[in-house]
């Protein structure tokens, strides 16, 4: 999911925050009872500084134990603009997928 955001309104880190409680970054290559590399937990950041604050992130989660000692398996990469990373929209069925699933847990 490609995210654009006024960082006047909401900062990079909050919205790492809102990234990491929205899905579960210890399972590799899946979400639940989805499976697939489409399902990986990633970070394409747009430079080194949004890169270095995922980095943070994720050892300062590690650190507190957040995910009950599971190590974070969330990959941060830069984003290079090739088409080895190109960003879709998705299909209908997906779009507002929280709001549909009546999922309160994002506060995006």
């Amino acid at each position: 999911m490609r995210v654009e955001f006024d960082a006047a309104q909401i900062s990079y880190e909050q919205l790492l925050e809102t990234f990491f409680e929205s899905h579960d970054p210890t399972q590799m290559n899946r979400q639940g009872p989805d499976v697939g590399t489409q399902y990986r937990s990633l970070v394409l950041a747009m430079d080194e500084d949004q890169a270095s604050a995922a980095r943070s992130a994720i050892e300062e989660a590690e650190r507190a134990g957040r995910f009950g000692g599971r190590p974070i398996v969330t990959d941060v990469l830069m984003y290079d603009g090739s088409g080895n990373a190109r960003f879709w929209r998705a299909e209908e069925y997906h779009q507002r997928y929280f709001e549909k699933k009546g999922i309160e847990s994002c506060r995006i």
